[in-house]
């Protein structure tokens, strides 16, 4: 056992800064974890909860959990897929526990727009420049294409310009970069987002805390992805109602004081509510349709 586990306290393993470093922070905080950083700004102790957090780059935050340092780590999925594309098993123990719904992106095959580009076959002889030796040499493995692979990191986007190879292969998010460098989006390699993975954990008591604190994340993100919506429906208009309530397992059914033809009806709704469920719940007869959204929620 690592030394950094024998406190009692779990590690995990952040991107130091950028927006999904923000929004896992911001998620920490959801799940009720009050953080205090360091002096050096590299690590995060909390106050509440058995949890220190580890500021780092995304390209370390697999080693750390490889060795021990910490026990969980948030990070892309294209970050941690390369790193095991390129280290030899090295980081092949390291599990994906859960998708985290933000940091979303695609690994993306980019051509010149005069370029003459008909399949994945086009490639074959090309120069590619790209971060992602790994995940792009496996694609063009699967794809039976051969093509050499230029290894940038950083500004992917102007190797064509400046001659460095004839196409890029590189992380995509709105494609806004991709159209002001001339450069049109044609393969997508990989779909990417934020996801917390986790190293084998040992130490029954640091287990007991992942699991709570994952319990604190995926009540998070169901909360965040689920609405609370009250309304009255006709008793006759019932069953059209419940049939429209999207992602509704079992509407709570409750008598309307001083009324035998209506009753009001409490579900939670974990899809999209959005104006036309709203105005198909109108249709079906259904009035006082109130959604709001939940903050926490636990089974």
């Amino acid at each position: 056992m690592n030394a950094m586990s024998e406190n009692g306290r779990l590690k995990i393993a952040m991107q130091k800064s950028g927006r999904l470093a923000d929004m896992s922070m911001q998620l920490l905080e959801k799940c009720g974890i009050s953080l205090s950083k360091s002096r050096d700004q590299l690590l995060c102790m909390a106050d509440n909860f058995p949890l220190d957090v580890f500021l780092v780059r995304d390209d370390d935050i697999p080693a750390f959990l490889a060795t021990n340092v910490c026990q969980l780590g948030i990070l892309g999925q294209n970050a941690l897929l390369e790193q095991q594309a390129n280290e030899n098993g090295k980081y092949a123990g390291l599990e994906e526990v859960m998708a985290l719904g933000y940091g979303k992106c695609r690994l993306s095959i980019a051509v010149p727009n005069d370029f003459d580009y008909k399949d994945v076959t086009s490639l074959a002889g090309k120069t590619i420049a790209t971060s992602y030796r790994g995940l792009l040499s496996n694609y063009l493995a699967e794809k039976n294409v051969s093509a050499d692979i230029v290894t940038m990191q950083g500004a992917v986007e102007v190797a064509p310009r400046t001659h460095l190879a004839d196409v890029i292969c590189d992380l995509v998010s709105t494609g806004n970069t991709l159209k002001s460098n001339g450069l049109r989006e044609t393969d997508i390699v990989m779909q990417s987002q934020a996801v917390v993975i986790k190293n084998a954990i040992d130490d029954p008591e640091i287990n007991l805390i992942y699991e709570k604190l994952i319990a604190r994340l995926r009540a998070v993100l169901r909360a965040e992805n689920s609405r609370y919506i009250m309304l009255n429906s006709p008793i006759d208009s019932l069953d059209a109602i419940k049939a429209v309530l999207p992602g509704s397992q079992s509407p709570t059914v409750m008598p309307l004081q001083g009324r035998d033809d209506m009753v009001a009806v409490h579900a939670v709704c974990e899809e999209g509510v959005f104006w036309n469920t709203m105005e198909a719940l109108k249709a079906k007869g259904a009035n006082s349709i109130l959604v709001v959204p939940i903050e926490k929620m636990l089974d």
